[in-house]
């Protein structure tokens, strides 16, 4: 695998600390440039007087030291469990949204992934870490998002990937590069579901079928179908439970997904927030 650039955004939290843990393994080996992000904001003041100007400089500074500290003490951690020489890490203290930091970042670096905890199924509430990594994949939609489940525990290896498709769109090799990219480097099984049978498929999404099929020379895979329950995010998460070796969840996110026309359905969000595997969302390039 050629060398990746990946953002690892944190709050210091056990759920992001856990998003790095998986970064670490999954590209144990891979010249890798870890840029790790945290942002902080000062509240905007009512008043406008000097002194509150004053005291928002004053907090702006006492933040962004504070930050500043916990990303060197976060450092310190990674270095005590990775020893990888192909990893390299740069710290980046950012002042605005998480959204804006991670923004900023992944057009300058050129960043291939950002990965980032969210709250897994044991717990739907959307904690910090946990909205803020959908608010990523809602508005990053120029860079690849891992999103980590916060109970998931990682082992370094992947040997099957369940990308989940509509056939609503004539996939591209750069869109695929991502997905690809793991695949070809753990040597997983593409398993490629559709919901819904494969015999009600339009013209369209024949050709698309056939065209994905033409760029999948280099990994392993298998189409099949998926009968749908009663939404398309709890017919995922069921196939992921029934099989235990599938390791990541792939899906591609447009405006009006194929998913999103079917059942009105926010499958990428609930997908987010319920998913007990990473979830990998690859933004359509329009």
């Amino acid at each position: 695998m050629k060398k990746k650039r990946i953002v690892l955004p944190t709050d210091f939290s056990k759920n992001s600390w856990n998003a790095i843990v998986y970064a670490l393994k999954t590209f144990k080996g891979v010249p890798c440039d870890f840029f790790l992000l945290n942002s902080y904001q000062v509240g905007a003041s009512g008043l406008s007087t000097k002194m509150a100007g004053a005291n928002d400089t004053r907090l702006y500074n006492l933040m962004k030291e504070q930050s500043e500290r916990e990303l060197n003490q976060e450092l310190k951690k990674i270095q005590e469990i990775d020893t990888d020489p192909e990893h390299r890490f740069i710290l980046r203290s950012v002042a605005g949204t998480l959204v804006n930091a991670v923004g900023k970042t992944v057009y300058k670096e050129e960043i291939d992934y950002v990965v980032m905890g969210t709250k897994g199924s044991s717990g739907l509430k959307e904690v910090f870490m946990g909205s803020n990594t959908y608010k990523v994949i809602k508005d990053i939609d120029f860079c690849p998002i891992i999103a980590v489940p916060d109970d998931y525990r990682p082992d370094g290896k992947m040997d099957a990937i369940l990308l989940a498709t509509g056939y609503e769109h004539l996939f591209e090799n750069y869109e695929l590069k991502p997905v690809l990219s793991l695949a070809e480097h753990f040597n997983a099984k593409l398993w490629i579901a559709h919901v819904g049978r494969m015999d009600n498929l339009t013209p369209e999404q024949k050709a698309s079928k056939l065209a994905l099929e033409k760029r999948l020379t280099n990994v392993e895979y298998e189409f099949f179908e998926i009968e749908k329950e009663d939404s398309v995010n709890r017919t995922i998460q069921k196939v992921v439970d029934m099989d235990r070796a599938l390791d990541m969840v792939v899906m591609i996110n447009q405006d009006h997904t194929f998913f999103e026309r079917l059942t009105r359905e926010p499958v990428i969000k609930k997908v987010t927030f319920n998913t007990t595997v990473p979830f990998l969302v690859i933004h359509l390039f329009e």
